[in-house]
Parts: structure tokens; C-alpha cells; sequence
């Protein structure tokens, strides 16, 4: 029988185990600071491998959003699903909006379903279920001949396309060390230009065919994304993240000798990530969900209406089909591009910097895209508004493309990290929704006929995000996550976040040199 002595000695011991985790924890908290790039993508090869794997498959989410928005401008499909206007074909503004607005609409829904499952079930179950939809929802768009049942494929992709981008981007932030987070996250947004770029080539060589294989090539490939990309599914190690929050110890260790590390490393990544939930627990009831507006900017800056519009508003300046097509994989290279900068812009500037100089970029290449297509009072203005549109592509991906979503995977804190990404997609796809069932009627010849004008309205609202920008939106770069909520829950203000020095800063440094002179000592 425990005598009160025993009981004692166990909690002291207790204690003493709890003190020497918290050590560990916070030292670890430092180790991340010295890591340079090269040092932390050595050490975790492995984890890399798996972020390479969910960029594959963020290219199944935007391979059938850009096939969706090519669509409208292949002759063929607006013949088979239109109707006859002043000579040629066109698709109605409702179909218009139903196509494009509701695949957005539905990744609403699953994407706030997704942040839900995903804390239930695991990050690899959830990830699954997105997987199967868009085995569904492909085959329908494939088969389809009527408006409905295309209408009904590209809503079941929608959710998803919604699962597959917040379930992959948290799984990114959860498993990358910090030093790689930022070109991680930003390097995610490469899959969004890729996919398009694989469809724009297919629809240059397919586009101008006389019959249903014009758009139905460009479904039929999703299929092979999709394959590929479950192959590895069962393969993938869940979220240690996710396992610790559950109680799972023994399998979050497991998971992160499955990403690489050994097993003292392990451990102690392991002691890092409970210091950090358990410094959280008392974050999340005053949590904001305001960090993820980056991604409600990206579309309040005309990425909508380009990615959209951009063929059939080179139609209407007349530009042939064939030549739209051309130019637009001209365009999609210079997506892909861009995409490569923020790499290595992202810690080099800061995510704020990057933001601002990205808007202002954006404002005035929204502005001459738009007036001087409008103008096409000579082939010179028209080429001169064909390659501002292009530059703005180029200029977005370089920069607020690939940064917004390092910001979100960032700034949501980690016992809410999933749904607040989750949130920060809606956000997006609820304004996503709200444009794209508004531009057919503002843009279409047969409506309000603005066409390259529209562009103007996106010059505006990028001005306004640009004010928000510089007031709200703080600079994370080089900061843990531990340090990152500490600056949140200490409400310091968002232009004060770069200088402050955090108690998480202090702790570490403190822990790595009394784990230092213990190994020290221990060699002595």
C-alpha cells in the first residue's frame, strides 16, 4: 500500500518530468530559429516528399477549376450548351454563373464540412472523402450533354475541390519546419498555375475540334491526377498535430519517425508541439477568425476575372480562338513563373512587404489592362493591354498568389488551424460565388456589355485592400507558431509584430543553454 511519502515522491517526479518536457519544448522553440534552410530540408527530406505529394494534389483542385473557367471560351462547348446570338454561339448568363459560381459555392460548404471531419476522423480520412467526390463529380462532367447534369458535375467537384485545398494547406503547415514554412505554403500556390497550365496546352490542341472531345479532353486528364494522387494516400503518415490533440502519443511519435525524424528528434518535436497546444488552450476561446482574409483579397484583386475571362475577352477584342488559346499559354507559363519568386521572396522581404508591393502592382496593371483593351484603336494598344494582362498574372502569382496562403497556414493558431483555414476558403469562395454569378451579367455582350472595363471595379477593391494591408495585416516572418499566438494573445498590434521579442523568444534561448551545459556536463 502507498504510504503519503511514495504518493509525494511520485508527484514531485511527476513534476520534474513535466519541468524537463517544457525544457525541451522551449529549446526546441530556439533549434527552429538556427536551422537555415538548406540545414532544416536535410534533415526532413522525407516531410518535403509529402509537401511535394499535396501540392500533386492542390493540382487535381485547380486542374478542374481552370478547366471549368476554359469552357467559355472553346466555340464548341458554347455551340453544345448554347444558343445562337448575331452570328455565333453563346452561353447563357445564368448557365454562366450557375457553372462557375456554383462549384465555388459547394467548396463553401465542405470546405466549413472539411474543418469539422478533419479534427474527427484525421487528416488522411478527410482528404479520402475528397478524393471520391472528385472521382464523381469528373465522370459526370464527362458524360454529360445537357446543362444539368454538367451543372450537377461541377457542383460535386466543388465540394471537392473545397476538402482537398484546406485539409492539404493545414497539413503543409502542421508537418514543415519553420524555416521552409514560408516557401512551403507559397510553393503550395505553384499547383494552382500548373493545373491551369496543363489545361491551357490541352485546349490549344483540342479546343478548335467540331465536336464534344473540344472540352470533354480536358475532364477525361483529371482522372489522371486523381489516380496518381490516391495511389499515395494510404502511404500517408497523419498529422502529428492531429494525433497529439486526441491523446494519441504513442502514434504522433510514430507518425513523426514516419516523416523522418529519429527518434530523439521525435521526441523532442513531440514535446514542442504539446508545449505549444497546451499554451493555446487558453487562446481559443477569444480566437478571431480575421486571419484569413489574405485569401478574400486575392479575389477582390481581379485573379476572378482574369482567370475567367481572360479567353473570351481577347475574343471579344478579336482575337481568334486559336490565337486566345495560344496567348494563354504564353500567360500560364508566366503564372507558373511567378509562382517560383515567392520562394524565395517570402522570408527574404516578409509577407507584409510582399502584400503591399504585390496590391499597388495590381492597381495599376488592372487599371492599364482594362483601358487599353477597352481603347483597341490600334493593334499596338490591343498587343499593349494583351501583355499588361499577362505582366499582372505574372506580378500576382509572384507575390499576394503564393503569400496569402503562407498567412493563413501561419497566423491560424493550431488547435484551430484546420477550420480556420477552412474559414479562410469559404471567405474566398463565398466572394469567389458572389463574382462569378455577377460577372456574366456585368461582362456579357448580351448584358450590361462592360467586357475589359470591368476591370476597373477590381482596380478599386484592390485599393481598399491595399489600406487593410498596411493597417492589419501583421509579419510572421521567422516566427514559431508559439511565438506567433504569444503576439496574438498579447493583442500587440499588427504593425509592431516584426520588433517585438516574445517570451516564447526568451524561454527557448534560456532552455538551449541549460540543455547545452547539461550535455556539457555529461561529457565531463
Amino acid at each position: 500500500m502507498a504510504t503519503i511519502t511514495d504518493e509525494k515522491n511520485i508527484s514531485v517526479l511527476h513534476q520534474e518530468n513535466a519541468a524537463e518536457t517544457h525544457v525541451v519544448g522551449h529549446a526546441v522553440n530556439q533549434e527552429e530559429h538556427d536551422l537555415t534552410k538548406r540545414q532544416a530540408f536535410m534533415q526532413n527530406k522525407k516531410t518535403m516528399a509529402w509537401c511535394f505529394w499535396v501540392i500533386w494534389v492542390l493540382i487535381l483542385a485547380s486542374f478542374d477549376n481552370a478547366a471549368g473557367s476554359s469552357i467559355l471560351g472553346i466555340p464548341q462547348f458554347r455551340k453544345d450548351f448554347g444558343s445562337a446570338f448575331e452570328g455565333n454561339y453563346v452561353l447563357p448568363a445564368k448557365w454562366q454563373s450557375a457553372y462557375s459560381g456554383a462549384p465555388a459555392a459547394f467548396s463553401v460548404i465542405y470546405s466549413l464540412g472539411a474543418g469539422w471531419f478533419a479534427d474527427r476522423i484525421g487528416r488522411r480520412y478527410t482528404l479520402l472523402s475528397g478524393f471520391l467526390l472528385s472521382f464523381i463529380g469528373i465522370t459526370l462532367e464527362v458524360i454529360a450533354t445537357t446543362n444539368d447534369l454538367f451543372f450537377a458535375g461541377k457542383s460535386i467537384n466543388g465540394l471537392a475541390i473545397g476538402v482537398l485545398i484546406s485539409v492539404g494547406m493545414t497539413y503543409v503547415g502542421e508537418i514543415v519546419p519553420t524555416a521552409l514554412r514560408g516557401p512551403a505554403t507559397s510553393a503550395c500556390a505553384l499547383a494552382f498555375s500548373f493545373g491551369p497550365f496543363v489545361v491551357s496546352l490541352l485546349v490549344y490542341g483540342t479546343g478548335t475540334w467540331s465536336n464534344r472531345w473540344a472540352y470533354r479532353a480536358s475532364f477525361v486528364s483529371q482522372y489522371g491526377f486523381n489516380v496518381t494522387g490516391l495511389m499515395f494516400l494510404p502511404f500517408m503518415p497523419e498529422s502529428p498535430w492531429y494525433l497529439l490533440m486526441k491523446g494519441k502519443d504513442t502514434a504522433a511519435l510514430n507518425s513523426l519517425g514516419r516523416l523522418g525524424m529519429s527518434s530523439e528528434q521525435a521526441q523532442k518535436k513531440l514535446a514542442n508541439i504539446r508545449l505549444t497546444l497546451e499554451e493555446m488552450k487558453k487562446e481559443t476561446e477569444g480566437a478571431s477568425y480575421l486571419e484569413s482574409a489574405p485569401l478574400t483579397i486575392q479575389v477582390q484583386s481581379g485573379v476572378i476575372f482574369l482567370s475567367t475571362y481572360f479567353f473570351y475577352t481577347l475574343q471579344l477584342a478579336g482575337i481568334s480562338a486559336g490565337q486566345s488559346f495560344a496567348i494563354n499559354i504564353g500567360t500560364q507559363i508566366l503564372s507558373m513563373a511567378g509562382n517560383v519568386f515567392p520562394w524565395y521572396l517570402i522570408n527574404k522581404v516578409g509577407r507584409q512587404w510582399l502584400m503591399i508591393s504585390s496590391l499597388i502592382s495590381i492597381i495599376i496593371l488592372d487599371s492599364l489592362f482594362s483601358g487599353l483593351i477597352t481603347m483597341k484603336t490600334t493593334d499596338a494598344a490591343l498587343r499593349a493591354g494583351i501583355a499588361f494582362g499577362s505582366i499582372y498574372v505574372f506580378c500576382y502569382n509572384a507575390s499576394i498568389g503564393g503569400a496569402a496562403y503562407t498567412i493563413l497556414t501561419e497566423t491560424a493558431t493550431p488547435r484551430l488551424r484546420v477550420k480556420t483555414i477552412a474559414i479562410g476558403l469559404a471567405f474566398q469562395n463565398v466572394w469567389s460565388t458572389l463574382w462569378l454569378f455577377v460577372l456574366p451579367y456585368i461582362f456579357n455582350p448580351d448584358q450590361a456589355n462592360l467586357g475589359p472595363k470591368t476591370g476597373f471595379i477590381f482596380a478599386g477593391l484592390a485599393v481598399l485592400c491595399l489600406v487593410f494591408v498596411w493597417f492589419y495585416q501583421p509579419e510572421t516572418r521567422g516566427r514559431t507558431y508559439e511565438e506567433i499566438d504569444e503576439l496574438f494573445v498579447k493583442k500587440v498590434p499588427a504593425r509592431e509584430f516584426e520588433g517585438f521579442v516574445t517570451e516564447a523568444e526568451t524561454r527557448g534561448q534560456v532552455a538551449k543553454q541549460v540543455l547545452d551545459g547539461k550535455k556539457a556536463a555529461m561529457k565531463h
